[in-house]
């Protein structure tokens, strides 16, 4: 495996355990709305970066960013908005992206059920608006893989 593959493994496994344990998620946010990009495979895939800690996100207001500040999003709101929606109009997430814009890009509801997972391996309490527990969250994302 290519070391870059394994940093991009690292930084996706760290942002997973690291919003699991402080059930909270880092965007960049502007007056005009929050930062996004576009897959380097793809410039029609709209991309939107996501960080497990504050000063990540921080380090990414650059360049095109620079006008954008890191905003905290709840975890249960990440993970039934957030992922939901971008899965809807088939966005992908970045995940813990560094100054350089190097780290993961991952499918939002393959992201939403890893940290899900995590919750439940670690016995964490999460209160969802929308589903009843951990496990109804995960049936209802594998139902939906499915299709």
């Amino acid at each position: 495996m290519l070391q870059n593959d394994i940093a991009i493994e690292d930084k996706y496994r760290i942002f997973v355990e690291k919003v699991s344990a402080s059930k909270a998620v880092w965007a960049l946010q502007s007056k005009g709305g929050w930062a996004n990009s576009h897959s380097n495979e793809d410039e029609e895939i709209t991309v939107v970066p996501f960080w497990s800690e504050r000063a990540y996100a921080k380090a990414c207001a650059r360049d095109e960013w620079k006008g954008y500040a890191p905003a905290e999003v709840s975890l249960a709101e990440f993970l039934e908005s957030w992922c939901v929606e971008m899965a809807e109009s088939h966005a992908l997430a970045g995940v813990n992206w560094d100054a350089n814009m190097f780290g993961a890009e991952s499918q939002p509801l393959q992201l939403a059920l890893d940290v899900l997972n995590k919750l439940k391996a670690i016995n964490s309490a999460i209160k969802f608006r929308n589903y009843t527990s951990i496990d109804d969250f995960i049936e209802d994302i594998s139902e939906a893989d499915d299709e």
